[in-house]
């Protein structure tokens, strides 16, 4: 008998054991939160001992070691000999993280115990026995090398100017530790008519003379994990005598931990499909089969009598095929209760780290949107809540003295809107504070005075890169990092942010997504030879503008009235720089579009028709257009370009400008 290879059940093992520990998490929350439901105590325990069960049928003994003695603790409480504290939740969540840990360097090759697992399983088994944690047996004599400085290697990603980080915020960081020598590399510095203003070229090696820790100095470069290459390697000094350990301080002692981010970037090539949604596709793959042998007995020609069969083949085919189409993307939604769930977990350890009161409200979790758009928008949203709780949320004496209750509601909302879907992030805390944002936007100089500026103005200056308010950097804030990522990535996606915020009632953020990012509806518009896309759910309206509707303004920009408004043309022929058929506005279609709040009209020749349009991405195989959100192709082989509405407005707004 052949011996089965268990290495081809890892993934899904893998898989299988982060949804337990994703119902873990969950069941640990609420029961933190008071709920005496024993149903949760038993979803721990069965993710505990499935987990430990896997892990030793795959061989990962540490994995299984370690889950042993967490099933053993929930054992205890399940039984009724422990009850469920705060002290056992909390030793709970944080092996979870620990476990996921675990399984990753155990997917990844590596071995799964270090210094850290070793340290929380020794509290674990300290719980389960009753008795203090043992001593770290470490011999008087051994010699033990203190670290005199640092030595650094940073070459940044080409692309991390664009995250909205700064290597220069990086290095004053690393200063503030002790004395820094910087030497720059600038070998990869292209000529100057060769260089992108925004790309990276320059990498640095820097000497650090402090006895910091590792984890001082490798924080410096979280916010640009896996966007740069970085190696950090200690000084040592001669060996000495180490000292002699005693103990450790007792589980209730433990010092805060630092707050864990959730796994919101996380890209799996696989998705979960419900079998409903299988037999779909399976049905309609048996109707295509048998239009297609229908079609076939036309391949010698069609005679008189045979046109009518033909025309109802070739529609059906044309039925089946849309609804192929539509059952395919439907295999593509997920629920964005896959990103919301894990939330919870970080406003609570936000709110303990910072003496808050935060209750999370969390509404339309299965709303379902493309898993390209899911998998991405998990990094904004994480900074939007970091923001309302930090910034947004008063402390409760605050509060109480506001008039408020002392415990501050954070609400995640998804929601579908015509063709869009829109995801809110909002608090009822003390809203946008005007004039420190104003006071921070003119000493860097960004405004020269706030005056005549609105409030939605003033509110748009937050996305500024490197934009903080903070009086003083921390983990969480300061350090300018956050919300000009957050508008990037949505603008990446095709998407929009917004501000609505009362002073002393709260902010609301809402981001505004495509449903998909693959296929799109559009209307086709022909400017000159050229074919534009512009999505339908950015297009108000069509209309054809009388030359009397018309005014020029200053700058050499143009009005038209429409309705009651006076709203900007935007000429796609000087745009992009091709040559329009029709000059007057008056021979012209002019499509009124909405974007980033706010409206304009785009002049073409004339309009096509509506079609749907299969995206693919003109900058990975061009390069960016400004203007432009990707290409498609048409039913002749010719390409058509997909307008950027949002980029449109932008570029019209610099205009006016300037």
């Amino acid at each position: 008998m052949s011996k089965v290879d268990l290495a081809q059940f890892h993934k899904a093992f893998h898989e299988e054991s982060l949804d337990g520990l994703d119902a873990m998490e969950q069941a640990l929350l609420a029961l933190d939160e008071g709920a005496e439901d024993p149903e949760l105590i038993n979803v721990v325990f069965r993710a505990a001992h499935s987990i430990k069960g896997g892990a030793a049928t795959f061989g990962f003994t540490d994995v299984a070691a370690f889950t042993h003695v967490a099933e053993n603790l929930m054992d205890e409480v399940r039984s009724g000999r422990r009850p469920m504290e705060k002290a056992v939740v909390e030793l709970l969540l944080r092996s979870g993280d620990t476990v996921r840990d675990m399984l990753s360097l155990s997917m990844a090759g590596q071995p799964a115990a270090t210094p850290e697992s070793q340290a929380l399983l020794a509290e674990l088994s300290a719980m389960v026995s009753g008795a203090p944690v043992a001593p770290v047996a470490v011999k008087a004599a051994a010699p033990v090398e203190a670290i005199e400085g640092w030595d650094i290697a940073f070459r940044p990603f080409d692309y991390l100017l664009k995250t909205g980080n700064d290597p220069a915020r990086m290095f004053r960081e690393l200063e503030a530790m002790g004395p820094l020598t910087v030497t720059c590399d600038t070998s990869k510095l292209p000529a100057l008519a060769d260089m992108d203003a925004e790309s990276s070229y320059l990498g640095w090696t820097l000497s650090l003379d402090a006895g910091a820790k590792r984890a001082a100095v490798e924080g410096v470069f979280d916010w640009v994990d896996g966007d740069c290459d970085l190696t950090a390697t200690p000084r040592l000094s001669a060996p000495v005598a180490a000292p002699v350990v005693e103990a450790i301080a007792p589980v209730a002692a433990a010092a805060p931990r630092a707050v864990r981010e959730p796994a919101v970037n996380s890209e799996s090539s696989s998705v979960r499909v419900g079998i409903e949604k299988i037999d779909v596709l399976i049905n309609l793959v048996g109707e295509l089969v048998i239009t297609q042998s229908m079609l076939t007995q036309f391949n010698d020609g069609v005679d008189e009598s045979q046109l009518e069969m033909f025309r109802q083949g070739l529609a059906q085919l044309g039925r089946h095929t849309r609804e192929l189409q539509e059952s395919v993307m439907s295999i593509r939604m997920l629920p964005i209760s896959t990103v919301f769930n894990r939330f919870p977990r970080l406003v609570r350890d936000l709110a303990q780290k910072l003496d808050k009161k935060v209750v999370l409200d969390m509404r339309g979790e299965t709303t379902e949107l493309d898993k390209t758009v899911l998998e991405k928008i998990g990094d904004p949203l994480v900074h939007l809540v970091r923001n309302a709780i930090d910034h947004g949320l008063e402390m409760p004496d605050k509060r109480l003295a506001s008039g408020k209750g002392d415990t501050g509601t954070l609400r995640m909302e998804a929601f579908h809107r015509g063709g869009s879907i829109v995801v809110e992030v909002a608090d009822d805390g003390a809203g946008l504070n005007r004039d420190a944002i104003v006071a921070k936007a003119v000493s860097r100089g960004i405004i020269s005075s706030g005056e005549h500026l609105s409030d939605d103005a003033v509110a748009d200056l937050i996305f500024e890169a490197g934009f903080s308010t903070a009086a003083a950097t921390t983990d969480l804030s300061g350090r300018g990092v956050g919300m000009d990522v957050v508008r990037r990535n949505v603008m990446d996606l095709g998407g929009t942010v917004n501000i609505r915020s009362v002073q002393g009632r709260g902010t609301t953020f809402t981001i505004t997504l495509p449903l998909t990012l693959a296929i799109i509806d559009g209307l086709t518009a022909a400017v000159g030879e050229e074919t534009y896309i512009v999505p339908l759910v950015s297009i108000v309206e069509s209309v054809q503008v009388k030359p009397d509707a018309l005014r020029s303004v200053a700058g050499g920009g143009e009005l038209f009235r429409f309705r009651d408004q006076w709203l900007p043309i935007v000429r796609l022929f000087d745009v992009f720089n091709c040559e329009g058929q029709r000059r007057t506005i008056d021979e012209g279609i002019v499509i009124v579009v909405e974007g980033e709040g706010s409206r304009i009209g785009l002049f073409v020749d004339e309009l096509i028709g509506q079609q749907q349009a299969v995206v693919k991405s003109l900058e990975a195989n061009y390069r960016r257009v400004s203007g432009i959100s990707g290409a498609t192709i048409l039913a002749d082989g010719s390409v058509a370009l997909i307008a950027d509405v949002a980029g449109l407005v932008r570029l019209q707004a610099r205009r006016k400008a300037a």
